[in-house]
């Protein structure tokens, strides 16, 4: 049945309940009021039966009566007719308080009306609120199991999540493990190839020892090495590398800038570990920029990736690029003549490479990676020859630092942890505080950019803070200059600042334009060889180029990138710029 229905009914019995009550009432009032008036009206009556009676007594017969008879009944008379006149007013009294009374009758009918309209609209209202409330149960319940099954498929899938971790932690060990055995497998494979290279290497040696040199005092150098062809390679070194090496620079500024470079090796030592093989046997010359070229124009355009490049680095011979990506592998470049040639891939890595740089010899190159671990190849392998596992997210930054042997790592995980490549294991681990962003190494300190909108100094003997130098926006990255002096870093608030290491008064210098922006938390910037200009890539694909000393725009490079630059970096012999962004194109810029 209907609420509706029940509802309309109870208000029509309620409304017969009222009708009958006022019923009852004015049958109770007339009843009333009739038993008030009802003595009156029977008295009036025998009064009224009396006077016809005596008028009629004393027209049939007159003379019965006396003289005292007749007075008695006039007296009679007027006395009744006194007390009909009282009557009659009373009765005048009553019909004027009936009549008072019927208006108080009405006006209460009147309120009654008003009364029942009011409760008529009471009742529609509450039939209307009894609707809502039917219509809010109803959508409570709906509520209701829509929670229910929530909370249902909520618990479902925290079950899967903790399986999935379960499942996360075991896939995570098993591949340590794997990663250990293969190391491991990889050191006793180069510690081999290590022994059969030396005992090669001693019985040539042997050989040449034995073999008779005849030297002639007159002849030149060349002639001298031509009759032994087993000489000492260091010796031969030693005669080339002036010319090589310097140009004509003069031996003053040889020693000058050699001071600038403290952490460039100019020649491979040859060296042995115990588990990891890391060869360093061939002479390997770096070249020295007096003067740096502002790029005019691209050499080169190519799609260097199958998707976007997050890094590019020139070696220190300039002779040689490698660039990484999202797409998991690392790709060597050859420069030659204005043009980028591959030489070869680099893979070894399970997510994308964040990024990468040369050691100073120009044989290894460091990555690190979106898979939590930082990788180092030699220049001729394809795998990675150390991997260094430890951080427990991705990491962001990998250097070299000045201690052969030894590189350290930043990471979103707020730590910085060095390395020591003998053992393929950290030495040290500091808590930085903030997401790590970029890492650049000097003579004795380590220079880290974080999220937190600072830049921060460790002491690299004990790796710990000495100082904390404020930013204007989230660090993206950082570049030290050539000799040591300057740092450069890029923050999210679209500008580039300069500071001088040898004050630390926190004196720096902004470097603007209208139109750049820093695309993304890990745009690198860097700065030119000479130490004159700096370069960055914005996210409109244009390269910008400032010059230091004006603090001015020296020149804007556009056109050749359609998405955001990621990266730049400038041959250490001034000549080449190569500037790469998130749609896999790579841009070889120069003034040629």
């Amino acid at each position: 049945m209907e609420p509706g229905g029940a509802s309309q009914r109870s208000g029509r019995s309620a409304e017969t309940c009222w009708r009958g009550h006022i019923v009852r009432q004015l049958k109770h009032r007339d009843r009333s009021q009739n038993a008030m008036f009802q003595d009156l009206i029977r008295f009036y009556t025998q009064l009224l039966e009396k006077t016809s009676l005596t008028k009629g007594r004393l027209s049939r017969c007159p003379s019965t009566y006396g003289g005292a008879s007749l007075s008695s009944l006039l007296q009679q008379n007027s006395e009744l007719k006194k007390t009909t006149g009282e009557l009659a007013y009373q009765v005048v009294e009553l019909q004027q308080q009936i009549g008072s009374k019927e208006c108080v009758l009405q006006e209460q009918r009147a309120r009654l009306q008003e009364e029942e309209s009011r409760l008529t609209d009471a009742f529609d209202e509450r039939q209307a609120l009894q609707g809502r409330v039917e219509q809010v149960k109803v959508e409570n319940r709906r509520q209701k199991t829509e929670y229910d099954a929530l909370l249902e498929r909520q618990s479902r899938v925290e079950s899967r999540l903790r399986e999935e971790k379960v499942q996360e932690e075991h896939k995570l060990e098993d591949m340590m493990y794997l990663k250990k055995q293969a190391a491991a497998h990889m050191n006793i494979c180069n510690k081999r190839r290590s022994r059969a290279r030396q005992a090669t290497l001693q019985k040539e040696l042997q050989t040449a020892a034995k073999s008779k040199v005849t030297v002639d005092s007159s002849s030149s150098a060349p002639s001298s090495r031509s009759t032994s062809p087993k000489a000492d390679p260091q010796d031969e070194s030693s005669r080339r590398a002036p010319a090589c090496l310097f140009r004509s620079v003069s031996a003053t500024s040889q020693r000058n800038r050699a001071s600038f470079f403290p952490s460039l090796h100019l020649f491979e030592r040859k060296r042995r570990s115990y588990s990891v093989s890391l060869e360093e046997d061939q002479l390997f010359p770096v070249g020295v920029c007096l003067s740096a070229r502002v790029p005019a124009r691209a050499l080169q355009v190519l799609e260097a990736h199958e998707e976007g490049i997050n890094a590019v680095r020139f070696s220190f011979g300039s002779d040689l690029l490698a660039t990484g990506g999202t797409d998991r592998v690392i790709k060597v470049w050859e420069v030659r003549a204005g043009s980028l040639t591959h030489r070869t891939t680099l893979d070894g890595s399970t997510e994308g490479i964040t990024c990468v740089e040369f050691d100073p010899t120009g044989r290894r190159i460091l990555a690190s990676s979106y898979d939590r671990s930082a990788l180092l190849w030699q220049l001729d392998a394809s795998v990675p020859k150390v991997t260094l596992t430890g951080h427990s997210r991705k990491v962001t930054a990998a250097r070299f630092t000045c201690i052969p042997h030894q590189v350290v790592t930043g990471s979103q995980d707020r730590t910085v942890r060095l390395w020591d490549l003998h053992r393929a294991a950290c030495v040290q681990q500091v808590e930085a505080g903030s997401y790590c962003t970029d890492l650049v190494c000097s003579e004795s300190s380590i220079i880290s950019g974080h999220y937190d909108s600072k830049i921060r100094v460790w002491d690299q003997r004990a790796v710990s803070c000495v100082q904390e130098l404020p930013a204007q926006g989230r660090v993206t990255s950082l570049d030290l200059s050539s000799d040591r002096r300057q740092l450069l870093s890029c923050c999210r608030d679209d500008c580039l600042q300069l500071m001088d290491l040898r004050r630390w008064s926190n004196e720096r210098v902004c470097f603007r334009a209208e139109g750049f922006k820093c695309g993304s938390d890990s745009t690198k910037a860097v700065i030119s060889p000479d130490c004159s200009y700096l370069a960055a890539g914005s996210a409109d694909g244009a390269v910008y180029i400032w010059n230091i000393s004006t603090g001015s725009l020296e020149t804007r490079l556009p056109d050749k990138h359609r998405a955001s630059i990621s990266a730049v970096s400038w041959s250490l012999t001034g000549e080449y710029v190569i500037s790469v962004d998130k749609s896999r194109r790579a841009v070889l810029w120069s003034d040629i």
